[in-house]
């Protein structure tokens, strides 16, 4: 939704319309990673703040500090805040900027995974490791080899193998490793070294993570969305092409990718056949929500699929203290996904 209309709108009403509310009130959190582990809903948000930071395309404004662990024991259940499970300044690597996170579970241990900037400004992706879902999480002491960029999500597939998707563009600096090493010129341009409008758009990455979980398998590989005719998709298709907030999840024996187009603020899917691709575009799955950015997971509880998203609704619009709901997704018999509207038809 426009920022620029922001001022012209009724929250009291916008609210009253909406499909979801926020599911906590007491903080603000933004870019949830859901999972059902023993029964339970379990959510990884990122957790808002004010900083006082400059807004920028940089998302300097964004400058979070620690992450909550977010449970419920039913769809209906009251969502129950565990407190602090990890902060920046248990991260002996990371300086600042704790964004988008996501966790997996494998043999009876909990893993976080989460971007932040390191001491020389670069976004890597570590990982912490716990005993239960809602932690507290011990931090590995350094960054995941190999690792860049933002936004990771780990999806584990029916054979038992895990694989982290992830990258962002602007400020999750994925444009500047076009040449595999960070480009460090004009940092303070967020749009520096983009392709052209006519040229593929920059791709995500996917990595096999190793058995223990706690780095890359293999090197990272792009991740290839194709449009309909079986072409990537371009630059210059801001409607449809990758912009930030990689998902992955299966749905009758099929690979669904999804992710933000950023500056135009859906939130898109892709299907393919392996968890490698190649990924044909479907469709949206949720059209624009008050706020600048749009970031989710998709999660079954009870046999039934829900989509967990955010906006800036309890804020009234204030573009980095965001709220983090969710609502039922439809699939129809071919396997497509019934786009949502956030606040009704």
């Amino acid at each position: 939704m426009p920022e620029d209309s922001i001022e012209h709108i009724d929250f009291d009403e916008l609210n009253k319309k909406a499909i979801s509310q926020p599911l906590v009130k007491h903080i603000y959190t933004a870019d949830p990673s859901a999972h059902f582990f023993n029964g339970k809903i379990y959510i990884y948000p990122s957790h808002d703040l004010d900083a006082g930071e400059a807004f920028d395309d940089l998302g300097s404004h964004f400058a979070m500090e620690d992450y909550h662990v977010i449970s419920m024991d039913g769809l209906n259940s009251e969502a129950v805040d565990h407190g602090v499970a990890l902060h920046v300044k248990d991260v002996a690597w990371a300086e600042k900027q704790m964004w988008a996170p996501d966790a997996a579970h494998k043999d009876g241990k909990y893993y976080l995974y989460f971007p932040a900037k390191a001491y020389d400004g670069i976004f890597r992706i570590g990982v912490a490791v716990g005993d239960s879902p809602e932690g507290p999480f011990v931090p590995r002491p350094e960054a995941i080899k190999g690792s860049f960029s933002i936004d990771p999500a780990v999806f584990e597939d029916e054979d038992g193998a895990y694989y982290m998707y992830f990258g962002g563009l602007w400020g999750g600096q994925l444009q500047r490793w076009r040449t595999g090493a960070f480009n460090a010129e004009q940092p303070e341009s967020p749009t520096a070294f983009i392709p052209n409008d006519d040229e593929p758009a920059l791709l995500p990455f996917v990595a096999k993570m190793t058995d223990d979980m706690l780095e890359f398998e293999e090197a990272p590989k792009e991740l290839q969305i194709l449009d309909e005719d079986g072409k990537l998709l371009l630059s210059g298709d801001n409607d449809r092409r990758f912009f930030e907030a990689a998902w992955m999840h299966k749905y009758q024996g099929k690979y669904y990718f999804s992710y933000s187009t950023g500056d135009t603020h859906y939130i898109c899917y892709a299907i393919g056949d392996n968890p490698y691709g190649p990924f044909t575009y479907t469709g949206r799955i949720l059209n624009p929500v008050v706020g600048w950015t749009s970031h989710h997971s998709i999660c079954e509880v009870e046999s039934k699929w829900y989509l967990f998203y955010h906006d800036s609704s309890l804020s009234k619009g204030v573009t980095h203290l965001r709220s983090v709901k969710m609502a039922e997704i439809v699939y129809r018999p071919d396997g497509i996904i019934e786009t949502l509207n956030p606040y009704g038809d």
